[in-house]
């Protein structure tokens, strides 16, 4: 992995940049959808890519849930099981572990 510093703001602290993953570049800031589940709600793959989208963040907590370690696993891990050869980003789930708990026992 490397980050590139591309631009910088003299007047704040804001920046530009390319990261580089064995997936994929992203230029940096981005947005980046979110497949909570590992799917992005109402949009394919091909769609996504067709749009422009460079990363997708997951929730490693949703995941965890639905469809869970073992599929996960036996699917060849999130990008096969999403059909996404491009960049993911997972954040750990510490929020919903703690904003859900009363939903799901882990």
């Amino acid at each position: 992995m490397n980050f590139t510093l591309t631009a910088t703001d003299p007047k704040s602290s804001a920046r530009c940049g390319v990261l580089e993953t064995a997936h994929g570049t992203i230029p940096t800031p981005i947005f980046m959808p979110v497949g909570t589940r590992a799917s992005v709600k109402s949009l394919e793959p091909h769609e996504l890519t067709e749009l422009g989208v460079s990363i997708i963040l997951a929730n490693t907590y949703h995941l965890y849930l639905r469809p869970g370690n073992e599929i996960l696993r036996k699917a060849g891990g999130v990008h096969r099981f999403m059909n996404w050869n491009g960049p993911l980003l997972t954040d750990s789930g510490g929020y919903q572990v703690y904003s859900l708990s009363d939903l799901r026992k882990i």
